[in-house]
């Protein structure tokens, strides 16, 4: 299993909806942002400029609600090795309480950018994750 990566996202305004806590969209939207900080932060600059990645499919648990000003720690790792193009990522937010606000296991396809075709992912980048 890779190292957790971690980021900090704090509720703004724009992220609450009618019901007063974050939206189930921006959640999708900061697991898009660690994602992609977290291979940002690994991938050699050779490998971003080549391959990029898709989203494939999301499964999401809510636990609890996070309202306008409250922060929240994101935690994504990946647990196990690549099938073909895809693998999945583990990612939670725990509340400033210390409790899980949401869960998620997404999995991603690897993308050869030039081409936009899906690829297998090389067992050096997969290697980046599991390290």
């Amino acid at each position: 299993m890779g190292k957790p990566f971690e980021m900090r996202f704090v509720a703004e305004a724009d992220d609450i909806d009618i019901m007063g806590h974050v939206n189930n969209a921006v959640w999708v939207r900061w697991m898009e942002a660690i994602a992609t900080a977290h291979w940002q932060a690994l991938a050699p600059a050779e490998a971003q400029a080549l391959y990029a990645w898709v989203v494939t499919r999301h499964e999401i648990d809510y636990r609890g609600n996070v309202v306008q000003g409250e922060a929240v720690i994101a935690r994504t790792h990946v647990a196990e090795p690549p099938r073909g193009a895809r693998f999945d990522r583990l990612i939670e937010f725990i509340g400033e309480d210390g409790k899980a606000k949401v869960s998620a296991r997404t999995t991603w396809a690897m993308v050869e950018i030039e081409s936009r075709r899906l690829m297998r992912v090389p067992a050096n980048l997969a290697a980046i994750f599991l390290g």
